[in-house]
């Protein structure tokens, strides 16, 4: 009995130090990293290291730059991006795609807040760009397309129907083509080719680049990573801002993979040719206090023989991070595990059949929080044998109690004997002390894998239940510390103990009424405290996992009862 309540006293202080430490981090953690005041070292080398000068125009802040986005668009001729799910443009200065906006997703539940601003243009103060080209060895002896130059365009217009070819030519000779192509979601595909007309024969060397300095306002979850990441040889890699930050820059050569920056619900990635080994790299740096982040990649060397032409494809995905968006691309493009865009953690194996799961339900049922209800009884199911044993060996428990407490009397301050007398007892009714505590160890990782699908997935962000929980992923909007609204007055976060913690609160203390009550005084008091804890730390946690530890909770409740009475007949 004792060791059956060390075991759930441990697991239970372990979930609050969990959830505890996450509500700080969460809270406290620096949205941001401060700028050095120092310039660093110029990290530029090079090309025969694949550090060459033109891969890195994007470092430090533009000469000229603007706070305001509209103004910083119109300086430059640009052409306008028009798809079902983005709007947004293109510079024809650089031919850099940095002006794409999310017309499904706005800011807040608000449409008024806007739609969401993802790629910005590169002269404003916060840029966040997508930049491809060339470079050569004989960087100085040979005129190629950089961040000034002024490309000449096909169309006005690029739309999933008709693509844009943008064309440059230097004065060695060589002719830049660069066509863009985009579908109907996030996908842009970009071929760009050099014909050399001249008379000598030269060697170039792709690269692609994502160059940005507006970091996400809410950096550093717990268990969330947003930042630079990669997927090479079907092995994911997970850069932090603070790293790149405090160390030097990352270097990868693989085969296969994509590379890019990814927020909570957004993504910007490259997705590069994957028959050739390229050279993939993460980088930070300082120039006159404006930080920028950098992922880029460069392929190797391609032979420009005079009139030849040489090509060279990638794709860029800029948008929200769908998982069937994700796995179509996965499948159609060959982008090696591109699902793992989304942080689906260690519990991958169950995270994602869960998301597929609710999804199917939220088809069938129309709202995210029915699905949650669905999915939960699902899971109910699943464990129903288990829980079964688990309570009959709880409600046994329940029956011995006076017994053990005679033994307590009998043998006063013995423990030998005490626990020699229980164990007899134990063998004899055929009862497992440790029988109760195993349906709880088993569902924790089923907790974490719906907490994960909750928090990171966007098909939550914004969904509706009913009543007051407008956005599932959010926490609860009331509180009691002012009446559920009735009072003018807006308490700090860690009073915001809404109806659904409340209730959440109220079934484990049902629950936990209906389990033998532990023989020690302390361990009782401990017990006795739980619902309180776990109200609190669930306050700021998603509306959506609340409601389904509530429901999960309220099932146990009437599955445990109708045992009890059972067992009691």
């Amino acid at each position: 009995m004792n060791d059956q309540k060390r075991i759930m006293i441990a697991i239970a202080l372990s979930l609050a130090i969990l959830f505890g430490f996450q509500l700080l981090v969460a809270h406290f953690w620096p949205s941001a990293i401060t700028p050095q005041q120092q310039s660093i070292k110029d990290s530029l080398g090079n090309a025969s290291d694949y550090k060459a000068e033109s891969i890195n125009p994007s470092f430090g802040q533009a000469v000229n730059s603007f706070d305001n986005r509209a103004v910083a668009l119109a300086t430059t001729k640009r052409i306008k991006i028009n798809t079902p799910t983005i709007k947004g443009s293109i510079s024809l200065i650089g031919a850099r795609i940095d002006d794409i906006v999310l017309d499904d997703y706005h800011v807040t539940l608000d449409p008024a807040s806007g739609p969401i601003h993802l790629l910005e243009p590169t002269n404003y103060v916060r840029p966040y760009y997508a930049e491809f080209g060339w470079v050569s060895k004989t960087i100085n002896d040979i005129d190629l397309p950089n961040s000034k130059t002024k490309w000449e365009s096909s169309a006005a217009e690029l739309t999933p129907n008709s693509s844009v070819t943008l064309t440059w030519k230097s004065q060695h000779c060589l002719t830049f083509k660069r066509t863009i192509e985009v579908d109907d979601n996030y996908m842009f595909n970009i071929t760009d080719s050099v014909s050399n007309e001249g008379n000598i024969t030269r060697e170039l060397f792709p690269y692609a680049l994502i160059s940005r300095s507006s970091l996400p306002k809410n950096t550093g979850f717990y268990i969330l990573h947003e930042g630079p990441l990669g997927v090479f040889d079907d092995t994911l890699m997970e850069i932090d801002y603070n790293d790149l930050h405090e160390q030097d820059d990352k270097e990868v050569h693989s085969k296969s993979g994509w590379i890019g920056f990814t927020d909570k619900y957004w993504l910007v990635a490259l997705i590069s040719d994957q028959s050739t080994e390229l050279n993939y790299k993460f980088r930070h740096s300082i120039i006159n206090h404006n930080e920028r982040f950098q992922v880029d990649y460069m392929g190797t060397a391609k032979r420009l023989r005079i009139g030849d032409k040489i090509t060279n494809k990638l794709h860029l995905f800029a948008g929200a991070k769908r998982l069937d968006l994700l796995d179509k691309y996965e499948e159609q493009i060959g982008v090696p595990k591109f699902d793992l865009a989304i942080d689906f953690g260690w519990f991958y194996f169950l995270t994602k059949p869960f998301f597929i799961l609710l999804t199917w339900f939220h088809s069938i049922l129309g709202n995210f929080g029915l699905a949650i209800l669905a999915l939960t009884v699902c899971i109910k199911l699943l464990f129903f044998p288990l829980a079964n044993k688990s309570y009959r060996s709880m409600a046994k428990l329940k029956e011995l109690a006076p017994r053990i407490q005679e033994m307590r009397k009998k043998h006063g301050a013995n423990l030998q004997l005490i626990n020699k007398d229980i164990m007899e007892m134990y063998k004899l009714e055929k009862v497992n002390p440790a029988a109760g505590c195993l349906p709880i160890i088993v569902q924790i990782p089923v907790f974490f894998s719906l907490y994960k699908v909750l928090f990171v997935n966007i098909e939550m962000r914004h969904a509706p239940f009913f009543g007051w929980i407008h956005d599932l992923s959010a926490p609860d909007p009331t509180t009691i510390f002012n009446i559920f609204g009735l009072l003018p007055w807006s308490p700090p976060s860690i009073l915001m103990i809404g109806v659904w913690p409340l209730l959440m609160g109220v079934t484990m203390f049902l629950q936990q009424q209906m389990n033998p009550r532990p023989n020690d005084p302390v361990q009782a008091k401990i017990f006795m405290f739980l619902p309180l804890i776990f109200t609190f730390l669930l306050s700021n946690f998603a509306a959506g996992l609340v409601i389904y530890w509530t429901w999960n909770n309220l099932l146990s409740i009437i599955q445990q009862r109708v045992i009890m009475r059972r067992i009691s007949v």
